[in-house]
């Protein structure tokens, strides 16, 4: 292995063109994977302030299936009461408003903002990080008290650069008061993001506390993950209870999932029925648009690895008539493509830590702070491994059946 390794670092510093040609293809390619790779760790790894969500179940739509008709909708206040916050053996259940986009007027100024209304277990569940003030309590959600929680950007807009604490604001026509300040929030963060919170019980009317369709998503803080098989088991079997109107709707679902189900549950309308199908099926979808992302630079390599080993031809003549295997010349091949790849692969990290902060500095996504980890440094790796194997087993594979007698004076059939 250590000869096999040192021919491979000879054989890349022979033809550099060849090798920088190879290089930019496959570190662009992965540059490419790695930031997306990093956007969707952005939106579906546990972060602050939802850092506990590695133990977090969402419900967020409901589903009546009939013979003529389906509908979809989120979850009532009522519903999330009901079905989700009385679930045994949960550290804890909250409840959220779906974002609703609104404007605030400050002398004559329009700002464009998104309110969110949760309750006062929302806040024990996401660990928001106060740069002033708390967060409003159960009690307070309860009477219905007019206090908020604002972002650091929102209280820049309403307040100047001082402190908020105490100080109000209009919006929907009411008056609250600021409580609480915390640092911007991701929009890539489904539960957390807002720049304004405030009580559900401030909602001018109080039906909500009894519907079951319409407006709120639930969130589950279990104890552990391991607790999630259990959880869902009896979620749905405390659905019999839902009031469907049976002379519409003869099926009800309604899934008790981790985020990426939610969302795959979503994307696929509901069709595949349970949480976790529809998440293998996004996970397969998402694996497929990556290696047809990868096909055409790899067929590319694979081009010139034929043609880097083909230029070799004299030499593998010689080890074969000396007696090297078809197994051994594979071996050695597809290592110095695996090498060239990791390589490449390293390059692509390293342009992607400089890439990131560029982009979170963009604020193409408001607020998000894109960052590599262990995790995507773990994914780059995989890739790139792969990507050698994938773009070097043929030309290998093809090297080891070249004729020892062609192959000595210089050609391939």
């Amino acid at each position: 292995m250590r000869n096999t390794l040192k021919i491979a670092l000879k054989v890349l510093g022979r033809r550099k063109f060849f090798t920088f040609i190879s290089l930019f293809g496959i570190s662009l390619t992965l540059v490419v994977l790695m930031v997306a790779t990093a956007m969707l760790d952005n939106i579906f790894a546990p972060r602050a302030p939802e850092s506990r969500f590695d133990r977090v179940l969402y419900v967020v739509k409901v589903v009546e299936k009939g013979s003529n008709a389906t509908m979809m909708e989120e979850p009532g206040y009522g519903f999330v009461q009901q079905f989700v916050k009385t679930l045994p053996g949960i550290e804890r259940a909250g409840t959220f408003s779906n974002p609703q986009e609104t404007a605030i007027y400050k002398n004559g100024t329009r700002m464009d903002t998104t309110i969110k209304r949760t309750d006062g277990d929302y806040w024990k569940i996401l660990d928001f990080r106060f740069v002033e003030g708390r967060p409003f309590t159960s009690q307070e959600d309860e009477r219905g008290d007019a206090v908020a929680v604002i972002t650091e950007s929102m209280r820049d807009k309403l307040f100047g650069s001082g402190s908020a604490l105490g100080k109000t604001f209009i919006v929907d026509g009411q008056t609250f008061r600021v409580i609480g300040v915390v640092p911007n929030v991701s929009i890539t963060r489904i539960a957390a993001y807002a720049d304004i919170w405030m009580p559900i019980g401030t909602l001018r009317s109080s039906e909500y506390r009894h519907e079951m369709l319409g407006g709120f998503n639930g969130i589950v803080l279990a104890r552990s993950s391991s607790d999630f098989p259990r959880l869902k088991r009896e979620f749905q079997a405390s659905l019999i209870n839902f009031p469907i109107d049976r002379k519409m709707f003869n099926e009800v679902r309604v899934g008790l999932d981790t985020l990426f189900e939610a969302i795959a549950r979503q994307g696929t309308g509901d069709r595949a029925g349970e949480g976790s199908r529809a998440a293998l099926i996004l996970s397969l979808i998402l694996f497929t648009l990556a290696i047809l992302f990868m096909t055409l630079p790899a067929l590319n390599l694979v081009t010139l690895n034929l043609s880097r080993i083909l230029e070799r031809a004299s030499e593998i003549g010689v080890r074969k008539a000396f007696g090297a295997s078809r197994p051994a010349l594979v071996r050695q091949f597809v290592t110095e493509n695996v090498i060239l790849t990791l390589i490449g692969g390293l390059i692509g990290f390293a342009l992607t830590v400089v890439i990131l902060p560029i982009l979170s500095a963009s604020q193409v996504v408001p607020a998000a702070q894109f960052d590599v980890n262990f995790r995507i440094f773990a994914y780059a790796m995989l890739i790139a491994i792969f990507f050698g194997l994938f773009s070097g087993v043929y030309p290998a594979w093809r090297m080891s059946r070249l004729d020892p007698v062609d192959a000595l004076r210089g050609g391939a059939k």
